[in-house]
C-alpha cells in the first residue's frame, strides 16, 4: 500500500539470455520492511539486472521475486511500476518539462486533482532540499545534484512502498555524492522506504546499508549481512579481498562519537568534535594533531574525551 514500507523477497531469483550463463543465478534473500539494502559487487555480478527484474523492466528466467508477499509476476505490470519509485544515474527527466511537471507524472497519469497534485510537488520539493521556486524551471537550468534531487522527488510522489535506486549518484562530484548520500538517509528516516541501491562503491555499500548484498561474477550472492558483520567475518576470500585490507577502519566509520562511552576529564585543547563525527574521522584527527585524546563537545557543553586506544577496543 501507499504510505507503507513493503517486504521484498527474492526467491531463487535468475536470469538468462539465451543460452548463456545466467547474469542473475538464483538470488535468494529478504529486504525487510523498512530497510536499505544495497547490491554490490565487481562489474558482471548482475546488480543492475537484478534490481531491473524488481518492476519487470526485465522478464525473470525462474524463480520469483515477491513484494508483500505477493509476486510480481501476478500484478499487472504498469500498475507494479506505479507503485515502485525508480531513480536511475542520469535522472531521466524529461526536458521539456518543468520541474514541477516532472515531479508530477505519475500523480497526473493515476488522475489525481490539479490541486492535490499542486500540493503534493510543493511537499516534494520541499523534503528533497528545493525551494519552491525549482517548479518553475527546467532541468537544463539545474546542476547535476539538483537534477539528482527531482529525480529522487519524481519518485517519491505517489509515495511507494519500494524504491529503486541504480547507481543514482555515480556521475556526481565527491562533494554532492556524499551530500545526496547523508540527504537520502536523512529522508529514508523520514519516510521510511523499502530502498534496494545499486553500486559498484564499497564504501557507498557501507555507509547507506542496513543490508549489503555482495554479488560475485555471474549474478551469484557471495554474503548477505548488516555491512558490520560483512567486515567483522567476510564469508570468503572472494568477500575479504572485495571490501579491501583496511576492514578495521571501515568498522570505525560505522560509529558515530556519540554511540560510545566518553571518558570525563579535562579539555584536550584545540580538539573539539561534534558528536556525529565517526570514530575513523576522530582517529584520523587525532593522528594528524598527533595527540592520543579529542574532546567531544555539543555547542558550548564538553560530552567528554575519546582516546585513541578506545578506538582499537572497539573493534
Amino acid at each position: 500500500m501507499p504510505g507503507e514500507a513493503a517486504e521484498l523477497v527474492f526467491d531463487e531469483a535468475t536470469k538468462r539470455y539465451g543460452g548463456d550463463d545466467p547474469a542473475v543465478d538464483r538470488l535468494s534473500l529478504t529486504v525487510t520492511a523498512g530497510e536499505i539494502c544495497v547490491l554490490v559487487g565487481p562489474s558482471g555480478g548482475g546488480k543492475t539486472t537484478a534490481l531491473r527484474l524488481v518492476n519487470r523492466l526485465i522478464p525473470l528466467t525462474s524463480g520469483d521475486i515477491r513484494i508483500d508477499g505477493r509476486s510480481i509476476n501476478d500484478q499487472d505490470v504498469t500498475e507494479l511500476r506505479r507503485g515502485i519509485g525508480y531513480v536511475i544515474q542520469q535522472v531521466g527527466l524529461f526536458p521539456h518539462m518543468t520541474v514541477g511537471e516532472n515531479v508530477a507524472t505519475v500523480p497526473r497519469l493515476l488522475g489525481w486533482p490539479k490541486r492535490e497534485i499542486g500540493a503534493r510537488t510543493e511537499e516534494l520539493l520541499d523534503l528533497v532540499g528545493l525551494e519552491a521556486g525549482y517548479a518553475d524551471r527546467y532541468p537544463a537550468e539545474l546542476s547535476g545534484g539538483q537534477r539528482q534531487r527531482v529525480g529522487l522527488a519524481r519518485a517519491l510522489a505517489v509515495d511507494p512502498p519500494v524504491l529503486l535506486m541504480d547507481e543514482p549518484f555515480g556521475a556526481l562530484d565527491p562533494i554532492t555524492r556524499h551530500r545526496l548520500q547523508l540527504e537520502v538517509l536523512r529522508l529514508h528516516n523520514e519516510v521510511g522506504k523499502t530502498i534496494i541501491f545499486v553500486t559498484h562503491d564499497i564504501d557507498e555499500a557501507i555507509l547507506m546499508g542496513d543490508r549489503i548484498a555482495i554479488l560475485r561474477e555471474g549474478g551469484v550472492l557471495a554474503q548477505y549481512d548488516t555491512p558490520d558483520a560483512i567486515l567483522k567475518r567476510p564469508a570468503d576470500d572472494f568477500v575479504a579481498k572485495f571490501i579491501g585490507e583496511d576492514r578495521a577502519l571501515r568498522r570505525l566509520a560505522l560509529r558515530q562519537l556519540k554511540d560510545v562511552e566518553l571518558v570525563p576529564g579535562t579539555e584536550v585543547p584545540g580538539t573539539r568534535v561534534p558528536p556525529s563525527t565517526t570514530v575513523r574521522n576522530a582517529v584520523s584527527l587525532m593522528l594528524e594533531l598527533k595527540t592520543d585524546a579529542i574532546t567531544v563537545a555539543e555547542g558550548d557543553t564538553v560530552l567528554g574525551v575519546f582516546h585513541l586506544k578506545d578506538a582499537s577496543e572497539l573493534l
